[in-house]
């Protein structure tokens, strides 16, 4: 015997999307600020050298995930939320990198050339989307 299945409005599935998307956006945060606190909390585990750094990235991660799936993010009318984590993404990482070379004195071979790819990544999104409000702009 099967349970009768109950449609779920589309009220209630925005609230658990906004629930969720707020989850990540918190815990990228955390992990960006201080991504210690989120391993030993969340692993009882102790998070130094290189774990910080990839946590940090990890947080970047969640928080642009957030950001795309923010409800009211996907209904205003202008770029999907796909463009804006990509841009949030590709701004932060690139910024986290510079820092990590620049302030953290780290850098392998291609830490330079990753920063500048995610800063054009980033530069080129952010110039397609004011490009497309000017034209949209023009039309209305």
């Amino acid at each position: 015997m099967t349970a009768p299945v109950r449609e779920t409005s589309p009220n209630t599935l925005q609230k658990i999307l906004a629930f969720a998307a707020a989850m990540e956006v918190g815990t990228g945060l955390v992990l960006v600020i201080s991504p210690a606190i989120v391993v030993t909390l969340l692993l009882g585990a102790d998070a130094s050298g290189v774990g910080t750094l990839v946590g940090r990235f990890f947080g970047v991660s969640l928080f642009a995930l957030g950001v795309a799936c923010w409800p009211a993010w996907q209904r205003a009318e202008s770029a999907s939320p796909a463009f804006r984590a990509m841009l949030v993404y590709n701004a932060l990482i690139a910024t986290y990198l510079a820092y990590l070379g620049t302030a953290g004195h780290l850098g392998g071979l291609l830490l330079w050339p990753a920063v500048a790819l995610h800063a054009v990544v980033a530069l080129l999104l952010a110039w397609t989307w004011r490009d497309n409000r000017r034209i949209k702009a023009t039309n209305e």
